[in-house]
């Protein structure tokens, strides 16, 4: 678990023998996976694929039926205080306290996590500008657009510098304005040698961005390494996800032939 993931780079996220099951329904089979350091990670897969789940898990929101993880070196489970005064999450359906500025949500996350206050202050000062939300520092959050509200969630992640950052699809509903905010500031961050690990299901977006990937379907995971040896020979990451997954000569809307053409 705290070997190197591929041999050469030291893991900032170990996963072994991971479950969990909702009722019938298994989310998560069994996983086993070592996420490399001081990279942009990608976890990606179709919907239902068992990504959110597994990073709920993996961030300590949400208890596995079995199995084991460490986080930069710690148990999640057993020493979470540890683990989570070093990693930021920003999650899917972020949920905020709305009736704070944005200004003031950070002074309150920054002191909620010990840091001094003129710190906090300074940091959050930066982070208002370098995400663009100066001028808006002081409108409450309940009246941020969806893509302000991904960027001071993000602030709120970044402000007590986490080794480990952990995304839940970060670029759903937020304008190419926002988007090319964001993903500046988190570039700057990996550089630094801290560790992204993010979810999505937009193949080009993560091809863009990610040094390694892990492709999950059906709580599994199929193929994981550097982005060049998963995508293989295919001429894209897509096609190579859509093969791993096994999207392939499926119906693609064939049978639909009473659709479009004018006909009723």
């Amino acid at each position: 678990m705290t070997g190197s993931a591929g041999g050469t780079v030291p893991a900032a996220v170990g996963v072994r023998g991971l479950w969990k099951r909702f009722g019938d329904q298994v989310a998560v089979a069994g996983i086993d996976l070592e996420l490399p350091a001081g990279q942009f990670v990608g976890l990606v897969g179709p919907n239902g694929a068992g990504k959110t789940t597994t990073l709920s898990m993996v961030t300590g929101l949400l208890r596995p039926d079995s199995g084991r993880i460490l986080v930069a070196g710690h148990d999640v489970w057993a020493d979470p205080v540890a683990v989570k005064s070093r990693i930021g999450i920003l999650p899917e359906g972020l949920r905020l306290f709305e009736r704070l500025s944005g200004r003031e949500l950070l002074a309150y996350t920054g002191r909620l996590r010990g840091l001094p206050g003129e710190e906090v202050d300074q940091r959050a000062t930066q982070l208002l500008d370098v995400l663009d939300l100066a001028g808006a520092q002081h409108k409450l959050v309940v009246d941020y657009s969806t893509g302000m509200r991904k960027k001071i969630g993000l602030a709120t992640a970044l402000l007590h510098n986490p080794e480990v950052l952990f995304l839940d699809e970060p670029f759903e509903g937020v304008d190419p304005v926002s988007a090319q905010t964001i993903r500046g500031v988190l570039e700057r961050y990996t550089a630094s040698g801290a560790t992204v690990v993010f979810s999505s299901h937009v193949m080009e977006l993560v091809e863009s961005l990610c040094d390694w990937v892990a492709v999950m379907a059906a709580g599994r995971i199929r193929a994981h390494g550097p982005l060049a040896e998963v995508r293989g020979a295919a001429p894209s990451l897509q096609a190579a996800f859509l093969e791993l997954v096994g999207a392939h000569g499926r119906d693609d809307g064939q049978s639909l032939d009473w659709l479009g053409g004018g006909a009723r």
